[in-house]
């Protein structure tokens, strides 16, 4: 599989791009305004423990506290292990460990100080969440103070290579550190992990230092930016290149590769073009449509994604496509088609939590099984943590995926003022019989005779110059006196009432 790295950069903004044979399948965006703060480490005050949640909110300097539940306190706050031995996920700061159980309230107490890293970024009315399991990433291993275990990446499928990590990894394990050999350790020898294990400890000690010497709430560590977490991460030896079109990025880019990965420096290119990186490769266009709702796919079959704040769920529809044989083979084969893009739109869009795919209804089980397979197979690049069930009976397929910052629908989008991120408005219909609730309640009132009613034009239409003039209506059955204003300014779903002799805007009165 044909793999490369584009990396376009502007004063405000840096855009990270993955293709897999030159599609695009996944993009990280970075702004001035919006830092990415997974990673982040911060030294917190406790505000509130809360026995019955077994969570904490920690302050850390940030308008929303932070989120600790229990399961994300580490060894160092009086957790044990299991005995059992287990292997670790990769992501570094969301160490799945096996612990006893004790009440959060006997272990952290209100305004007592704690060391903590952000493993999920504040999403919708939601904080920051956080855990005490600090971790430091590098090139091949991440270094986990106050631990004492190695584990291995669970991407490395090797047996024998999962021993001989093992095996190599414990001499070059301090004392008071755990560490987790990552997906690139594969096949790496004993210098690249001896020189990764000392420049993380040179990192950790100076955060340590600076953790000492700082007052609650303050940031301690800065993960990295998303051109060297790139590199740092996605550079490996299945990347043909790296594009970068800033001479600065591009710099920094050839700076770090020398440092964690020397041999693929001369990957890394310098893009001098007079058009655009992303130009070049036709990718705009992909990431326009990777906020529509309707995805259209081959053969004229398409997808409906609907994003809220529990779920995600997508519909899988033939559309267009009526298949040349019998209607289960052109269902299999829509249902084919559909999983490939699903899974690319996932990764693309960055969904993360709970989702529901819908896919049409198959009755043989063995096309169905088939489908399963097909769909797992679909996401074995994918970096996430994800769970994903077989197809049921009814053609559904949920999965779940690791969600540590909000979707590229939230961070390069906000919700519409009118609709409020519904998608619908209130029909002309239902605003005429608003208004008319609204004078129903004034007139029960007897305090105002006269009104100016400011619609839109639209509205406006609908109430007067259709045949039927529900405003003389209005008038007559209140022996009111309204004047129709026709307000461009205002929407179609919203509506003003003055009282006529003073101009006092009275719509909340009556409003409900």
């Amino acid at each position: 599989m044909k793999k490369e790295i584009l990396i376009n950069s502007t004063e405000y903004e840096t855009r990270g791009a993955i293709l897999e044979d030159d599609k695009l399948v996944e993009l990280q965006v970075e702004r001035s305004d919006n830092d990415r703060i997974v990673g982040d480490i911060y030294k917190g005050v406790i505000k509130t423990v809360l026995p019955g949640m077994q969570a904490a909110f920690i302050d850390i300097g940030m308008s929303k506290a932070a989120y600790l539940h229990s399961s994300d306190i580490g060894t160092d706050y009086g957790r044990r292990f299991d005995s059992d031995e287990f292997e670790e996920e990769e992501a570094p700061a969301e160490i799945v460990r096996k612990k006893r159980r004790q009440g959060i309230e006997t272990v952290l107490k209100k305004n007592q100080e704690i060391l903590v890293q952000i493993i999920k970024e504040p999403i919708s009315t939601k904080g920051p969440r956080i855990s005490t399991d600090v971790s430091i990433p590098g090139r091949h291993v991440v270094l986990v103070p106050d631990d004492d275990h190695i584990r291995i990446s669970k991407r490395i499928s090797s047996w024998p290579e999962k021993k001989r990590l093992r095996k190599l990894l414990g001499p070059l394990r301090p004392e008071g550190f755990g560490l987790i050999a990552r997906t690139e350790a594969e096949g790496k020898s004993e210098s690249d992990f001896r020189s990764d294990v000392k420049r993380l400890l040179r990192l950790w000690a100076k955060l340590k230092k600076k953790g000492d010497q700082s007052r609650a709430p303050a940031l301690i560590h800065k993960e990295a930016e998303l051109i060297v977490s790139m590199i740092r991460d996605i550079f490996t030896e299945d990347v043909e290149r790296v594009v970068v079109d800033d001479k600065a990025d591009y710099k920094k880019v050839i700076s770090f590769a020398r440092q964690v990965a020397p041999k693929l420096k001369q990957r890394v290119e310098l893009y001098r073009g007079a058009h655009p990186l992303f130009d070049l490769y036709n990718l705009e266009p992909e990431i326009e449509k990777m906020l529509d709702r309707k995805v259209w796919i081959r053969k004229g079959a398409y997808l409906v994604i609907d994003q809220t704040e529990a779920m995600v769920t997508i519909d899988v529809n033939t559309g267009r496509y009526v298949g040349s044989t019998d209607q289960e083979s052109t269902i299999y084969q829509t249902n084919l088609l559909a999983a490939r893009e699903i899974a690319r739109q996932i990764r693309l869009r960055d969904i993360g939590g709970l989702i529901i795919c819908d896919f049409i209804d198959m009755y043989n089980r063995e096309n169905r099984r088939r489908l399963y397979e097909e769909f797992k197979n679909c996401f074995r690049h994918d970096r996430a943590k994800r769970a994903i069930n077989p197809v049921t009976d009814f053609g559904i397929v949920e999965m779940t995926r690791e969600r540590v910052r909000p979707s590229h629908l939230h961070v390069l989008s906000e919700p519409c003022p009118y609709c409020g991120g519904l998608g619908r408005v209130l029909s002309k219909e239902t605003m005429a019989m608003k208004i008319e609730r609204w004078f129903t309640r004034a007139g029960a009132d007897k305090k105002f005779k006269r009104f100016n009613l400011a619609i839109s034009p639209l509205l406006a239409e609908s109430m007067i110059e259709n045949g039927a003039n529900r405003v003389s209506r209005i008038m007559k059955i209140h022996r009111f006196q309204i004047n129709v204003v026709r307000d461009t300014t205002i929407q179609l779903q919203d509506f003003k009432v003055f009282n006529a002799e003073s101009n006092e805007d009275i719509t909340d009165r009556y409003k409900v």
